[in-house]
């Protein structure tokens, strides 16, 4: 069945994305397993449409966990599960399993050049990057004050709250941390994932519902979102200076980038995002590349790019940039752009 979606939020480092689809049937839906407790030699199975096959599955073992793979000039990827189940395009995407069929990853990539080696983000890493992209916080500027995390093994199945907020809408309601929460408005809660669910489309009026474990016995509570504060709104949109000045988005390389290898680089920060009309993409700046210096400086932090933006011997004279492409510097110089331009 071919659908078309809508798409609701995107993390650009994974390149993992949440979707929305109308359809007038219910899905049937893989059971969603743990990363945590997965061992090398492990039987694992891969899905997919690879090169266009539908319905293609493949089998293998866990090859290593933990692995930093860069796949091409645009992304890079830690910590990732290595294998030889065959993953090729059009299973890239789909769901690793375990032998039980539960979904232990997702499969992003098969290494360039070789044969039989294939990667999966795990499981865990997913869901946390899937509750961030669905929080009523981010996708609705609302507030619950809850820091919370998946029990694995556990004799209670919930969410345990290992945080909260003195002036949020969950102290607010009695919850404690400590607390295990087991259903919000009678529906059960397994992760935090199941959290940001049942709080999305809630007006800031509604009540809903919370249990809880709370030292073995169950205590019901009531939940209140609230807008989230305005400090907080625009602590999180911040004025973006290198955004506004170069049309980049950056994000510092990890170190592993640069060790064990003959670079003359200490570190550097990648280039995660090109404003089309900005001075970088002029300059041919794209994604993937890693920004290593600028002017007489390296580029190894945030704070190193801006204070040469900030340099009060710059005047207006265009800034030689480095930029390593692979493993190959490239330079050339940018005439910094508005810095009012969004």
């Amino acid at each position: 069945e071919t659908y078309t979606a809508e798409l609701l939020s995107h993390d650009p480092k994974t390149d993992l994305a949440v979707i929305k689809i109308e359809a007038d049937h219910e899905f049937e839906i893989a059971p969603i397993g743990t990363s945590s407790d997965l061992m090398p030699g492990e039987d694992v199975i891969a899905v997919g449409n690879a090169f266009g096959y539908e319905h293609t599955v493949t089998r293998g073992i866990i090859s290593a966990l933990h692995r930093t793979v860069q796949v091409s000039d645009t992304q890079f990827y830690e910590d990732l599960i290595q294998t030889d189940a065959s993953i090729n395009p059009g299973n890239s995407g789909g769901p690793l399993l375990n032998i039980d069929g539960q979904m232990v990853g997702v499969n992003v990539a098969v290494r360039a050049g070789a044969q039989g080696i294939g990667f999966a983000i795990p499981i865990d890493t997913v869901l946390c990057i899937a509750t961030d992209l669905m929080s009523v916080r981010r996708l609705e500027n609302k507030w619950h004050g809850l820091d919370s995390k998946q029990l694995v093994a556990h004799e209670t199945e919930g969410v345990l709250v290992q945080g909260i907020d003195r002036e949020g809408p969950a102290a607010t309601g009695g919850l404690l941390r400590g607390d295990v929460i087991t259903s919000i408005d009678q529906k059960q809660v397994s992760r935090p994932l199941d959290i940001e669910r049942r709080l999305l489309g809630r007006k800031s009026t509604d009540t809903v519902e919370v249990t809880v474990q709370r030292n073995s016995q169950p205590v019901s509570l009531k939940l209140a979102l609230s807008a989230l504060p305005q400090a907080e709104q625009k602590a999180e949109r911040p004025r973006d200076q290198v955004w506004d000045t170069l049309g980049l988005k950056l994000e510092q390389a990890p170190a592993s980038r640069f060790q064990g290898s003959r670079s003359p680089y200490r570190g550097g920060m990648t280039v995660v995002d090109v404003r089309p009309d900005g001075p970088a993409a002029k300059q041919g700046i794209r994604r993937g590349d890693v920004l290593v210096g600028m002017h007489l400086w390296e580029t190894v932090s945030t704070e190193n790019v801006q204070y040469v933006l900030n340099h009060a011997d710059l005047g207006h004279d265009p800034v030689k940039f480095f930029i390593l492409r692979g493993s190959e510097t490239r330079f050339g110089h940018l005439q910094l752009g508005s810095r009012t331009q969004r």
